[in-house]
């Protein structure tokens, strides 16, 4: 294993993290007897490769149902200071009800602290303004520190970019949890902001929501030969030294290992990646034109500005990936979100197009004309049942 410097923290943070929202028994709490032993059997085991392979940062959260309950059962089986747990709570109006949340994490996972404690989905201004207003939820997580429950403090988002660095530089703390990845590199200004405070930054969900690579079509595996698509992207994340950790929603203990491979092949990213980046964009430059590549994300408005909430933006985005890289799956799981995970992913699908008069929020944008055929065209490919987020499963 490889590990940096998490920033500020100072902690020696593997560039795995092992993140536990997938090898839980539910999505909801259960009581303990529930949870059926081939599943906690599995856990257990996918925790213990973990730590096997040097990848000693657990991550979970108090929104993955039995995830923190069934780490309970394990992790104080290992000499704690050899562990970097993380947990997260979500943001509340009231600062009792999130303390009350957070000790209720603790008691699951039957340890005395936690190294890092994030405060969860702080996605939008007003989940801001509960974490760091007077007596707020920040207050209560620093309170926590001085009793030596939690060592570090930070956050989790999937807001805005500009949002993201407005939160960072309230210089409140100690590291982010962010999306950043290949097919998404919107949120490198924040890494950047980040990287200035010498915060830590950790990447959220680069296998799932960097394109469901553990199973990729067939013309992503052609376009990043010789690497797999889960190598080249983790390989592309690590090259740039700003990023520090990227957490593996490992299910099982094999889910490891593909992963693994990134780790000899660091030193040469110079050389390796190149060529497949070179791949990856002429192959969307061929398919869509330069101009589309180059411009399209130019002057967009924002979902809140848009008649209908429509999120063009990301609706575009989706586009350009099914289009060119045939991440259609992929592509259809978010665009049927849409409409359905509030601040987590939030905006409207183009369903109703027709209805709409979109001249006006498009005024700025070079490819004005050719939007809202896209966007139905969009709809017609990826339009779906009604997805929902994992945790209102």
């Amino acid at each position: 294993m490889l590990y940096r410097r998490f920033g500020r923290t100072e902690l020696q943070m593997p560039v795995f993290s092992c993140g536990g929202m997938r090898y839980q028994f539910k999505w909801q709490d259960v009581d303990p007897s529930e949870i059926p032993a081939d599943n906690q059997k599995n856990l257990e085991a996918t925790i213990h490769r973990a730590v096997e392979v040097g990848i000693n940062h657990i991550e979970t959260a108090r929104g993955y149902g039995s995830s923190e309950m069934q780490l309970g059962r394990i992790l104080p089986k290992f000499p704690r200071e050899n562990l970097i747990v993380q947990t997260k709570v979500s943001p509340v109006p009231d600062a009792k009800e999130f303390r009350q949340t957070f000790e209720q994490s603790l008691n699951n996972l039957q340890l005395d602290y936690v190294d890092l404690f994030s405060l969860h989905g702080v996605n939008n201004a007003e989940l801001l303004e509960y974490s760091i207003s007077p007596g707020g939820c920040l207050d209560v997580a620093k309170q926590l520190q001085a009793e030596g429950k939690v060592r570090f403090i930070g956050f989790s988002t999937h807001g805005a970019t500009d949002f993201i660095v407005q939160a960072i530089n309230t210089n409140q703390f100690d590291y982010v949890n962010l999306h950043w990845y290949y097919i998404n590199q919107f949120n490198w200004p924040a890494i950047e902001a980040a990287t200035r405070l010498d915060m830590g930054v950790f990447i959220i969900s680069p296998s799932d929501k960097g394109g469901q690579l553990y199973n990729p079509p067939q013309k992503l595996v052609n376009l990043c030969a010789p690497l797999s698509p889960m190598v080249f992207n983790d390989l592309f994340c690590l090259s740039h030294s700003q990023v520090h950790t990227l957490s593996l929603g490992a299910a099982k203990p094999q889910d490891f290992d593909e992963h693994l491979k990134t780790l000899a092949l660091l030193d040469e990213s110079s050389e390796i990646l190149p060529p497949i980046l070179a791949r990856l964009e002429e192959e969307a430059i061929a398919i869509l034109g330069e101009d589309w590549v180059k411009t399209w994300h130019t002057n967009l408005p924002t979902w809140a500005n848009t008649p209908g909430e429509i999120n063009i933006p990301v609706i575009l985005w989706l586009w350009n990936l099914a289009t060119t890289y045939d991440l259609i799956d992929y592509a259809k799981m978010r665009y049927n979100l849409l409409g359905n995970a509030s601040h987590w992913f939030p905006g409207n699908k183009a369903d109703k197009l027709n209805e709409l008069d979109l001249r006006q929020c498009l005024i700025h944008s070079p490819h004005a004309d050719n939007i809202p055929q896209i966007l139905a065209q969009a709809h017609q490919m990826l339009g779906g049942e009604e997805i929902k987020r994992l945790s209102q499963s």
